[in-house]
């Protein structure tokens, strides 16, 4: 079925419940998209992730490139077959992997010239190379190349980042077009906003993106070390620049009220690396807040992370013998505490929907900042 994008209800605060369609599954948004790296949620399989309850999940284009590469990629049919996952994939363009390795990288209008990681081995990463990788990964919804830009940035160099943003957009149009069809199922191509925390630059980077047609717009460039309040004046003041009728992502934001708040701006899709990171090193997320779950304060604790939760880290184990699993090295501790903390990710987002569904996702808001706490 082709890729389509149904709004279903917007409330007065600008709150978004919809509905994607893929060949590989129905998305309802807004939505969060767990984060598998190399083909992996960290701690998790893939049948967890079903149990969960996430319907889509995100790889990254850059690290699968050059891990497992593409000749085993395409030998084990691609991202579905190779993690046993049914349902549908989001690839990332590894523009920002090319920022935050920039020691390692030269960029030019040509693409993005790097040195491996992992051996030093020299690659070039092109637009129209990005797309034919992710077409080998085998994504549902693969992104453009694009040039993520620091904080603090001057003006001069975000606008560079914005014209060479709209350049690889427009050339990978130019190749490939914004939708595919390969294997038997449709990929769709998404642009990337950019302009740093500049609201001209954003309004001229949507502006240019919006004229190429593409079915899904991100917003990137942002949770780079800008003030929390200069992120979500720029996620708002640039959502109402793409097209209602279209999916917007907002890309790498973040903890619970930073994706509350992105909701209350029109932001439909979101990734993260926060839940499962954190939990790994102990920190979970709950609906009262976050909580460091190694803290001797846990010791004798026979309560549930959360009370509230029903995941079955919550049904079966206590605080306190989480902080044991912990404190000893054992790696159940970080399995158990991921599981935890993406589900209450999960289902905070399918509150979400259901509220904006019913039109009171205000005084929802209202009552999760009542509960929740923010340190």
């Amino acid at each position: 079925m082709p890729f389509q994008f149904e709004l279903i209800r917007e409330d007065e605060s600008g709150a978004r419940a919809g509905k994607i369609t893929t060949d590989h599954g129905i998305v309802e948004t807004p939505c969060f998209m767990p984060v598998g790296t190399q083909g992996a949620v960290k701690t998790m399989s893939s049948r967890d992730l079903e149990e969960m309850g996430a319907t889509i999940i995100l790889a990254n284009t850059y690290h699968l490139y050059l891990r497992p590469g593409m000749k085993i990629m395409e030998e084990a049919g691609g991202i579905h077959d190779f993690m046993s996952w049914r349902g549908p994939v989001l690839t990332d363009s590894g523009g920002y992997q090319v920022f935050s390795l920039s020691d390692l990288n030269r960029i030019s209008d040509e693409g993005v010239e790097f040195r491996s990681h992992l051996d030093g081995s020299a690659h070039l990463l092109t637009p129209s190379g990005v797309i034919d990788i992710q077409l080998t990964i085998g994504s549902d919804i693969m992104m453009v190349l694009d040039q993520c830009t620091s904080f603090p940035c001057s003006r001069s160099d975000a606008a560079d980042a914005v014209a060479r943003t709209t350049l690889w957009a427009e050339q990978s149009v130019s190749s490939h077009g914004t939708r595919m069809v390969q294997k038997d199922y449709e990929r769709v191509l998404f642009g990337i906003v950019q302009g740093s925390v500049y609201r001209d630059l954003r309004e001229r980077s949507a502006g240019e993106l919006v004229q190429l047609d593409f079915p899904g717009y991100a917003i990137g460039g942002l949770s780079v070390g800008e003030p929390k309040e200069e992120t979500l004046r720029t996620v708002g003041e640039t959502s109402v620049l793409l097209p209602p009728e279209k999916p917007r992502y907002l890309m790498g934001v973040g903890f619970p009220e930073d994706i509350v708040e992105a909701v209350a701006r029109g932001i439909d899709l979101f990734d993260c690396v926060v839940p499962t990171r954190n939990s790994r090193n102990g920190t979970v997320y709950t609906s009262r807040g976050k909580a460091v779950i190694k803290n001797a304060v846990f010791a004798c604790d026979w309560e549930p992370i959360d009370p509230d939760c029903g995941c079955e880290t919550c049904k079966r184990y206590s605080r306190g013998y989480l902080r044991h699993l912990f404190n000893t090295g054992e790696m159940s501790g970080p399995r158990l505490a991921t599981y935890h903390s993406l589900y209450f990710y999960l289902h905070l987002l399918g509150e979400m929907r259901q509220v904006i569904r019913e039109g009171s996702f205000r005084e929802w808001r209202k009552e999760f900042y009542r509960r929740y706490r923010i340190s």
